[in-house]
């Protein structure tokens, strides 16, 4: 065996003398603080991995390998060499969750060769709180291209394991064929093995409950134009799920479903989170630790808060008129931007959005337009059509919307993870660099590292959003639930646009009718903290200016989008949330209660310690309260919440 203690590699006590040898071939590696440990094993030619956290076994024998146009390499493997390093690096983020991260780990590469002596190697980084693992290939007759039609990549969970993971869609279905999407029901607590809603197995970031043990987030990160998306398999009842690549009939059967690159060639990092409590899932930057950014942003690109008409007074509100009042309802709020959405050119028309983004302008808001991705892979016939999807009319249109000021595009209904779909988000994304436009993706796959890879990208919906609980009363009622589960999963690898805080009771325009909200104001306020979006767009309409305190409009005036640190304080799915986030010297802590029942909640605060903290809490008839308080010396205070209530504690 060898083991890398601090990352100082022991001597080799076993090597591999030919492809034919039945001996094993065993090597360790170790997070610094060594409670990671990852056992790499060559056994008959196969390659394999284990995980332990603390002694205890998170990952069994799970397999490692490619299947290629070069050949099989999964499979009678020789083994060449290894080199263990630590690898230290920091870096800033301007849009994230962190604004800076000092970046410790150790690394193991380890070369293999297939029959014909082309070469796998294997990379493993191990960190405090994450592993992660790619791969490279070589050509040993020098050839120029590889198809990898398949990864063998595992993840061998012990059998008593339960999951909180979303299946992924078969394609071409739902609305107007616009998935898949990222927009499924998660599973709650389910055993590991039940079979997914369409047979298909699961999207990213996946999420396990390894009873008393802890817990393990599984998710992908640096994928671009050269690879798939890629997905979970169908679990098998032992434990075993599988990197699988999309599906032949994604985006109408554009494009093909493996990946091809040139030689030599590097896949994405595949990503996991583990420890004995949430804390490391929820403070992870793995998703970003392990990229690099792609190009020079042309501005300096500003995140903020949004209005938005369409999310509660829906299409009918897409008029020159309408868009007048959210203007004036997001300067009234202090907020950056506003959201213009679907159908703009047919309702307002392209002369009249110049008027449009002219008054913004006078207001200090800027705008957002929405546009419709479309070639030909769906049937949604929402407009702006044929405009992001080629590179011809894309570059004209974003001269056209630079010209008049245009400060950021929402670009809908992808469906799809294919190499040729990733590779159309990276050149819109690179396109609208060159116009200063800053990007939210919708109806989209998982940003994987996405915000530090490009700076002009803002956020993507991949989760079923805010929209569901205004379309169908059951999202609604499942909304305080939820809200327990996405902060663990989705949320912590990426930018998640759910578009949060509700204060109208009906969600309607008119509010005589639309689905009955039963969250508290308090929970909604905590929303906008719990989940993270740069650019965050709300569900506030105008008449909330009247209806609400003032200090619940001044929290919504001050309230970051982007933080410095985010700590994890309690909770766990389908019960509460309690996260921390600071922006400069001012700490925000969002609490949300996912039962039908009271709770009280014991937070530890210790950033808080000894200081006086505002508190908005949850009051009568499902409104707000504030009042001030000291938080202990000890750092321990005590909040009450209504059934699908909460709270939000703020210095």
């Amino acid at each position: 065996m060898k083991t890398i203690r601090n990352s100082f590699l022991v001597c080799l006590i076993g090597i591999l003398t030919s492809y034919t040898s039945i001996a094993q071939q065993t090597e360790t590696i170790k997070s610094p603080n060594e409670k990671i440990a990852v056992e790499l094993q060559l056994e008959d030619g196969r390659i394999f991995y284990d995980v332990k956290y603390e002694e205890d076994q998170f990952l069994e024998e799970s397999p490692l390998g490619l299947e290629t146009s070069l050949g099989d390499l999964s499979k009678d493997l020789e083994y060449v060499s290894s080199d263990a390093s630590i690898v230290k690096s920091s870096y800033d983020l301007k849009n994230a969750k962190v604004s800076h991260v000092d970046y410790l780990a150790n690394e193991l590469v380890s070369t293999f060769v297939n029959p014909n002596k082309d070469t796998l190697v294997v990379i493993f980084r191990v960190t405090n709180r994450d592993l992660a693992y790619s791969y490279g290939v070589k050509s040993k007759e020098g050839k120029s291209n590889i198809k990898i039609f398949n990864e063998v990549s595992g993840f061998n969970l012990p059998k008593t394991t339960t999951t909180y993971i979303t299946p992924q869609a078969t394609p071409m279905i739902g609305w107007m064929e616009t998935k898949p999407s990222y927009e499924e029901e998660y599973t709650l607590g389910e055993p590991i093995g039940t079979p997914s809603t369409y047979g298909v197995g699961y999207t990213f970031p996946a999420l396990f409950k390894l009873q008393n043990k802890g817990w393990l987030l599984i998710s992908e990160t640096g994928v671009d134009t050269h690879y798939p998306g890629s997905r979970l398999s169908e679990g098998t009842k032992d434990g075993l799920y599988q990197i699988a690549f999309p599906q032949e009939g994604e985006n109408n059967g554009i494009g093909e479903t493996f990946a091809a690159q040139s030689l030599p060639a590097k896949t994405p990092w595949r990503t996991i989170t583990l420890g004995n409590s949430l804390k490391p899932i929820v403070e992870s930057t793995v998703a970003f630790d392990l990229v690099e950014q792609k190009y020079e942003p042309s501005i300096d690109y500003e995140m903020g808060r949004a209005t938005w008409s369409w999310i509660v007074w829906q299409d009918n509100s897409i008029n020159y008129e309408d868009q007048i009042k959210f203007i004036d309802l997001a300067e009234e709020l202090d907020f950056e931007y506003v959201l213009v959405d679907n159908w703009w050119d047919n309702n307002i028309g392209r002369e009249r959005i110049e008027e449009l983004v002219d008054y913004a302008d006078s207001k200090g808001i800027g705008v957002i337009l929405w546009y419709n991705s479309n070639g030909y892979w769906n049937e949604a016939p929402q407009t702006p059509k044929n405009k992001m999807n080629t590179a011809i009319a894309r570059q004209q249109e974003m001269e056209w919307l630079q010209e008049i000021g245009v400060k950021g595009l929402k670009i809908d209904f992808f469906g799809g993870d294919k190499q040729t779909t990733m590779k159309l988000y990276e050149d819109i994304l690179n396109d609208a660099n060159n116009y200063g436009l800053a990007i939210t993706f919708h109806g989209s796959t998982l940003p994987r590292g996405w915000e530090k890879m490009y700076p002009n990208f803002v956020t993507s919906e991949a989760v079923l959003a805010s929209e569901n609980l205004v379309f169908r009363q059951e999202a609604l009622d499942k909304h305080a639930l939820n809200a327990t589960i996405l902060p663990f999963t989705r949320n912590t690898v990426g930018a998640m646009d759910f578009a949060p805080v509700f204060l109208n009771q009906k969600l309607s325009r008119t509010q005589e009718n639309g689905t009955v909200r039963s969250t508290t104001d308090a929970f909604e306020l905590a929303t906008a903290v719990l989940y993270l979006s740069p650019i965050q767009h709300f569900g506030i309409t105008p008449n909330n200016i009247e209806e609400q305190p003032e200090y619940v409009l001044d929290f919504l005036r001050n309230v970051p989008t982007v933080w410095d640190e985010t700590v994890y304080i309690g909770g766990e799915p389908e019960n509460y949330v309690a996260l921390a986030r600071r922006k400069g010297d001012q700490w925000y802590i969002a609490v949300v209660n996912g039962k039908k029942q009271k709770q009280t909640i014991e937070l530890e605060l210790s950033m808080l310690a000894g200081q006086e903290v505002k508190h908005i809490n949850d009051a009568k008839n499902g409104a707000t309260g504030i009042k001030s308080s000291k938080i202990n010396n000890n750092g321990k205070t005590t909040v009450e919440l209504m059934p699908e209530g909460g709270a939000i504690l703020f210095n």
